[in-house]
């Protein structure tokens, strides 16, 4: 392996885990810890750093069952991406901006249950404020209520819905992340738990680490994650001369 690459795979790791060696190289199957070296890390937010599920699943069940949709469609859907794309999706003929500021409003109410996924706090702590990001759908009240209730600190560098004109998948979050924190796509890492989101990073040059906290890993695969891990609670992260030292446990 070259060592421009600066990602390692041992041998051997626990079942069920997946590495890639590069952000060119298709998935493999090698198992063992990973080392990464990286410059900056991009954080989503919901399913990466915040536990919001239950929060999403109430607002938009209760959204698609007063519009006379299938709620489990609808809630599949809003996950990883601006909510006015959804509510484009289902209703195109509606005034879409009212109906997301509806959106946003029970949101930002419903913080029932939402709470710092295992190990997000202690890992984005690790981390030099210059060199890591949110990078998230929600809109910037929704997000810094949420990172709030979580207890993970709010960045000057956070992106949100509010920041970008195109939502993930396009690239755009991502890649306006990674300047903002002064470096190229493809000197960070990506964390990531929507295939949309996957696919952003990707797009944006960045390797990508998934969690399997609101989609399969089968569909985490499919959209292109190099690694797939627990939560944060399976990431170390070590700050030094040459950037961030990432291990996947």
């Amino acid at each position: 392996m070259s060592s421009s690459l600066r990602v390692s795979c041992q041998p051997e790791c626990a079942p069920g885990r997946a590495c890639a060696m590069s952000v060119h190289s298709a998935p493999c199957t090698l198992e063992g810890m990973a080392t990464i070296r990286c410059s900056a890390m991009l954080f989503d937010m919901d399913g990466v750093l915040v536990d919001s599920t239950d929060a999403v699943a109430r607002v938009w069940t209760q959204w698609a069952l007063e519009r006379g949709f299938d709620p489990e469609k609808v809630v599949r859907a809003a996950h990883g991406r601006p909510s006015v794309m959804t509510v484009r999706d289902f209703l195109p003929e509606a005034d879409a901006e009212a109906e997301d500021l509806e959106v946003e409003r029970r949101e930002i109410e419903d913080l029932e249950g939402v709470v710092a996924i295992p190990g997000a706090v202690e890992l984005v702590k690790s981390l030099p404020a210059k060199h890591w990001t949110v990078v998230t759908s929600a809109t910037r009240p929704l997000a810094e209520v949420r990172l709030r209730a979580a207890g993970i600190p709010i960045l000057d560098s956070l992106i949100t819905a509010n920041d970008i004109q195109k939502g993930k998948p396009n690239p755009e979050p991502y890649l306006k992340a990674a300047a903002r924190l002064g470096f190229a796509g493809s000197e960070c890492v990506v964390v990531e738990d929507a295939p949309a989101g996957i696919r952003a990073g990707k797009a944006a040059g960045a390797r990508v680490i998934a969690f399997p906290t609101t989609s399969p890993r089968a569909d985490l695969e499919k959209a292109g994650a190099d690694w797939v891990v627990r939560n944060c609670a399976d990431i170390t992260a070590e700050a030094d001369a040459q950037g961030i030292l990432l291990r996947l446990a």
